[in-house]
């Protein structure tokens, strides 16, 4: 039986971020370490489906909440998407820390971006997984661009996200515009997974095709044909997680 335990993670801000470890009952091949989608959190149905069918591949997954959502501290207006990278290496830290160093990162949208971001600074990290990411994180602006304008005039304003209400500030729409990920890209040092949907209406295909231009080999992509954003599917999520289960055992080996 899995086991499941629930963690504090100290963020570089001071935050406390809320996670969750679960581990499978013999010892793990691997660790991994997952980061949710935009004002997503660690319980999203994808999240979870993903992180079980891996522990029942023998891998054991850490899920946590980025600060301002979730169970995390700290207010969601005020984070940036600098400080959400920050977050997967505090949350990488507290892995080997307290069980074994991530040798497989994976994200799901805008935390897919921010695992590809992330990577070059955790030496564990082996392969990394993307899930209907965009090439840069300034693709999230779409969300809310009739609102752009507002935010910068006012410093920040109230946008509708998913059916929900988030504040967003003037320094995340600056973050965004100013990070760029292409450049990191081609210095990524680990094996690259990019999935994504043909069908996906938040983030396009095309998007997947400019991070695996970018990036160097060795690199996969499949498509998760039929899928939405979200993974919505439990069959969707699950033929992710079998996907990603096979192919980073070529990689996770100590």
């Amino acid at each position: 039986m899995a086991k499941r335990t629930r963690l504090t993670i100290p963020n570089s801000s001071g935050l406390a971020l809320d996670a969750v470890i679960v581990e499978p009952d013999s010892e793990p091949l691997a660790y991994a370490l997952y980061a949710h989608c935009f004002t997503c959190t660690k319980e999203i149905a994808a999240a979870v489906r993903v992180s079980n069918e891996l522990v029942e591949h023998g891998v054991a997954v850490m899920r946590f909440d980025f600060a301002g959502l979730g169970g995390s501290g700290g207010d969601f207006s005020t984070q940036t998407f600098s400080a959400n990278v920050a977050d997967v290496q505090s949350a990488a830290r507290v892995m080997d820390e307290r069980f074994r160093a991530p040798r497989l990162l994976i994200g799901h949208s805008l935390g897919g971006a921010a695992v590809l971001a992330a990577a070059g600074f955790i030496e564990s990290v082996a392969a990394v997984v993307t899930i209907g990411a965009p090439s840069e994180p300034k693709h999230v602006q779409r969300l809310f661009e009739g609102e752009v304008e507002k935010i910068r005039a006012q410093g920040q304003a109230e946008v509708t996200l998913g059916g929900r209400p988030f504040t967003l500030s003037r320094d995340f729409v600056d973050d965004i515009q100013s990070y760029d990920l292409a450049k990191q890209l081609p210095r990524l040092d680990a094996a690259l997974l990019i999935l994504h949907s043909p069908q996906d209406r938040l983030v396009s295909i095309d998007e997947a095709a400019k991070i695996y231009r970018a990036a160097r080999h060795p690199k996969s992509f499949v498509a998760l044909s039929g899928a939405d954003h979200l993974l919505s599917r439990k069959r969707d999520a699950a033929y992710a997680a079998r996907v990603i289960a096979a192919w980073s055992s070529r990689y996770l080996d100590a």
